[in-house]
């Protein structure tokens, strides 16, 4: 193909000066049919084919691709045809003889034909999408894997992201939670993909069976949900782009913090900041278009929905009730009950009918064991030699006068390992600061035993001043006095005459 620069001085050299197309040919190196081509277009026209491609040794066998390419639709993607495999079958099944390239060539633009095509959408203010996303972060010293849910509000490209340790049915809750308190408002309908924790089953086209869980938070908020179609990212396109808009703008260093509270700040910090800039095609800010989207929110409750998991369990034998792969322990007295486990997402707390009966840190280790000492002291009063090797008890640090005083006990009582333990019992209703203070006391006036600990104790936090009967405490050592003889009296009579 000419370039532009050789079509404007064949043009000149007929048009202005008036030079023969025959002359120009010669004169110019090309042919009569090139300068004919530069007279009449101003720049190169290109090439324009008129007829579609021939393929006389591939035409016979196009049915034959086109009817593997349509089953491949079918597949997996990872076990579909290439183009080398397509080949091969021809000339196995099909005594095809021609080039591997001329089929590379028709599956190219067979895929090019076949590409998807998207039509812009308009999205009514009020609706939103949700989508979790996953990024690395650094919380409390610890590299770990921030599951972040991000909800976002299409029509004004506001949004709210969230962080949780795991991509857990709470977590769905919690954020869901968070983000309508964020908006002060709670979007008339949401647009979400087939997630498990929303999804219990596909019914066919847009019905779906939901989860428990999330009927709950549907019923207690009053949107309309909306479910994308299976494996179709496209269909909420806007959060899926927001998902990793989050990920490269409020996640990039990788984020350290000491807590997740702390993350979820920063996280929260950033999504107002955004509100602040105008986006490409729009005259108004972020924060200048939500106000049409919190005209069309729906009220919040009076109160928030409860954001976690329910699941009913029985207490083994060991204290222990297992959630989520974890063990968490409860009070001896509750054994072989049943009880309620609420998960939330720090935190998890087990109840016993109306009552709660514990609560620990939500622990997302596999097989971990997490337990409360306080919950085993009860039985360790009554099964005292299981003192050393308790595991409740095992990596429970006490301050040193603790440890000193189970020594005194032992040493001085037949039962000191039970003392002790009722010591230890006293943790159940009052501050370990208050009963280390209440040890140093009894160690200092040399009471050692539980009821001089306790008197201690409730007189310091009386403010009184304590008064310790050594006739309640048999097991002390007694000052020795040697009875007064009738002769002593003599040396005093002596010293007065001298």
């Amino acid at each position: 193909m000419f370039k532009v620069e050789l079509y404007g001085r064949v043009r000149r050299a007929v048009l202005v000066d008036g030079v023969s197309q025959r002359t120009a040919a010669r004169e110019f190196g090309i042919s009569r049919k090139s300068v004919r081509k530069m007279v009449a277009f101003s720049v190169p026209p290109g090439y324009q084919r008129q007829q579609p491609v021939k393929r006389p040794k591939l035409g016979p066998w196009v049915g034959v691709i086109d009817a593997i390419l349509e089953d491949d639709k079918q597949r997996p993607a990872k076990q579909r045809h290439t183009a080398k495999r397509v080949w091969e079958r021809l000339k196995e099944e099909h005594q095809f003889t021609g080039g591997y390239t001329i089929v590379k060539d028709y599956l190219r633009s067979a895929a090019q034909r076949s590409r998807e095509m998207f039509i812009p959408l308009v999205h009514p203010a009020g609706e939103a999408q949700a989508d979790f996303g996953e990024a690395l972060a650094v919380i409390g010293g610890v590299e770990c894997k921030a599951h972040y849910l991000v909800v976002d509000l299409p029509h004004s490209d506001d949004c709210f992201v969230m962080a949780f340790p795991a991509e857990t049915t709470e977590a769905f809750l919690e954020g869901h939670v968070k983000a309508f308190a964020y908006f002060g408002g709670v979007p008339t309908r949401i647009l979400y993909d087939n997630t498990k924790i929303a999804v219990a089953k596909i019914l066919g086209g847009t019905e779906r069976k939901r989860t428990r869980a999330f009927s709950e938070l549907q019923s207690h908020y009053l949107f309309a949900d909306k479910f994308g179609r299976p494996a179709k990212g496209n269909d909420k396109g806007k959060v899926e782009g927001l998902v990793g808009y989050a990920r490269r703008n409020f996640m990039v260093p990788v984020p350290c913090f000491a807590t997740w509270e702390a993350f979820n700040a920063h996280l929260e910090a950033k999504c107002r900041e955004r509100r602040e800039r105008k986006l490409r095609g729009h005259k108004e800010t972020i924060a200048e278009r939500f106000e049409r989207d919190r005209a069309a929110l729906l009220s919040l409750p009076a109160a928030p929905y409860e954001a976690c998991e329910k699941v009913s369990a029985r207490v083994s034998s060991l204290a222990l009730v297992r959630y989520r792969g974890n063990d968490y322990s409860v009070p001896t007295r509750h054994g072989h009950l049943q009880v309620l486990v609420r998960g939330y997402v720090h935190e998890v707390t087990l109840a016993c009918g109306s009552e709660v009966i514990a609560r620990h840190p939500r622990s997302y280790e596999r097989e971990a064991v997490v337990y409360d000492p306080l919950h085993y002291l009860a039985l360790l009063e009554q099964k005292t030699r299981a003192l050393d090797q308790a595991a409740p008890l095992q990596g429970w640090h006490l301050p040193a006068c603790f440890a000193t005083l189970r020594r005194l006990l032992e040493a001085r009582l037949k039962h000191g390992g039970r003392e002790y333990v009722q010591v230890l019992r006293l943790l159940e209703t009052f501050k370990l600061d208050e009963l280390t203070q209440a040890i140093e006391d009894a160690l200092e006036l040399g009471t050692i035993g539980f009821d001089a600990v306790k008197h201690l104790l409730l007189c310091r936090i009386e403010q009184r001043p304590p008064r310790l009967d050594m006739e309640n405490y048999p097991h002390l050592p007694l000052a020795q006095v040697r009875t007064t003889q009738a002769a002593d009296y003599m040396t005093l009579l002596e010293g007065a005459s001298a």
